[in-house]
């Protein structure tokens, strides 16, 4: 009996564990909001770790009264994650090839 390979339980667990705020703010597609949700479902410390996230966002969202970053900082600290991101994803891809 062959099991078929499940793609979505071959990603890391860091890389489910950073895009979680993605999903979170609602700043995901949806093809990846099904992959990430589909992991967590499976992975009982992705979806612990969904749930911490989920409870500071609205802890955050609470305490911090409606207050609104300005646009200019919002955009800056989305380039930056985003770029932190990539350039770990990409260093992660060069280390599993040297090995």
């Amino acid at each position: 009996m062959s099991e078929e390979r499940d793609p979505d339980m071959d990603l890391d667990c860091t890389a489910v564990l950073t895009d979680i705020w993605l999903m979170l703010d609602g700043e995901c597609n949806d093809e990846t909001r099904a992959r990430l949700q589909h992991h967590m479902d499976h992975c009982s410390p992705c979806i612990e770790a969904y749930g911490i996230e989920e409870k500071i966002k609205s802890l955050l969202s609470r305490k911090c009264g409606g207050d609104r970053a300005p646009d200019a900082l919002r955009e800056r600290l989305t380039f930056e994650i985003r770029r932190t991101v990539s350039v770990t994803r990409v260093e992660t891809k060069i280390d599993s090839a040297d090995s």
